[in-house]
């Protein structure tokens, strides 16, 4: 597969998904071995946290259920307000747990794909066990750029608290300015909290592929992204979707039990497979969006230039050089 120097930073959405299933067919092995050691457990913890928690959680409405009924001072009233206050502890342990394992495996097997599509343009020998034995190096620069990323959404949030509040309480008595306030609120909101996920996405291929990462990585990919904002949104907007296509239907047919336990067996290993796909070509389109936009700020990322880049994380550290001409082609 062969991509003329020209036509790479105008690549859009149809081409990304052909440059991935390209990828993905020639590369079958690692891709496998990647999706079978790395993806598929990501998506299983995923998947698996909906259906516990939706249990833990009925458990504990239904307590809050029979507190409320029960007479207040009473044995039973003491007793169950033990066991809810312990059903709590238990659903937020369970729930801070799913984060830390659920983050762990998704920082490494980002780091993984990326990885192993660079090698692929670079035209390294790869392999799942050369990739496993870097990919340590590579989590730590990402852990940063994740950190980063965490305390700007949580600052961020906490910015749109406060102008909702504030919005409620200089509008909200005025029905136009009210209804504006409505609408308009969560459309903006969802827009920026969009936009800070697709630095934080772009910024962890930057993170893998270049000497910068953290706060570094975030200002970087701000930067690559502009003029091709388009195809970006396009990217993660299809992706966010697809994902959210099937955690919905998983929840729907799975977890309210709307089919027999049976056909919930088979549904959800079948919804397990689809979000493994799913993440593995949006990890791989993630890439592929990077290079599109290097290439169309005319940086050109020379094949030995990243070959070096690459195996330095076997021993010394070898800045991704950059030069302000075309991408070059690449095979697979």
């Amino acid at each position: 597969m062969e991509r003329e120097e020209e036509e790479t930073p105008f690549l859009g959405l149809l081409d990304i998904l052909h440059e991935s299933c390209n990828l993905v067919l020639h590369r079958r092995k690692i891709f496998l071995q990647i999706s079978l050691f790395m993806i598929l457990p990501l998506c299983f913890v995923y998947l698996a946290q909906i259906e516990i928690s939706e249990i833990m959680f009925k458990e504990i409405m239904h307590n809050e259920f029979v507190l409320d009924s029960a007479p207040q001072g009473t044995q039973l009233s003491t007793r169950i307000s033990s066991m809810l206050t312990a059903e709590w502890v238990a659903f937020i342990f369970f729930k801070v747990s799913y984060l830390f394992f659920f983050i762990l495996l998704g920082l490494l097997s980002t780091s993984t794909v990326v990885y192993t599509i660079a090698c692929i343009y670079a035209g390294n020998h790869i392999s799942f066990m050369k990739v496993m034995s870097v990919v340590p190096k590579v989590w730590k620069r990402l852990s940063l750029t994740f950190l980063w990323s965490f305390i700007i959404v949580f600052a961020y949030n906490m910015m749109s608290l406060v102008v909702l509040i504030l919005g409620v309480i200089l509008f909200w008595s005025k029905p136009i300015m009210g209804t504006v306030l409505l609408f308009g609120f969560p459309l903006l909101y969802l827009s920026g909290f969009f936009y800070i996920t697709i630095l934080w996405h772009l910024a962890s291929v930057v993170s893998v592929l270049e000497e910068s990462y953290g706060l570094n990585a975030l200002s970087k990919s701000q930067i690559l992204i502009r003029g091709r904002m388009d195809i970006v949104t396009e990217v993660f907007l299809v992706l966010g979707l697809s994902f959210f296509g099937i955690e919905h239907l998983f929840k729907f047919l799975v977890v309210f039990r709307y089919i027999g336990v049976g056909c919930r067996i088979g549904v959800g290993i079948l919804f397990l497979i689809l979000l493994s796909i799913s993440a593995l070509f949006g990890l791989i389109g993630q890439a592929i969006t990077y290079f599109i936009c290097k290439s169309y700020h005319h940086e050109n990322i020379y094949k030995l230039s990243l070959a070096d880049h690459l195996d330095a994380y076997f021993g010394e550290y070898v800045p991704l050089k950059v030069d302000e001409v075309q991408l070059e082609e690449y095979e697979v």
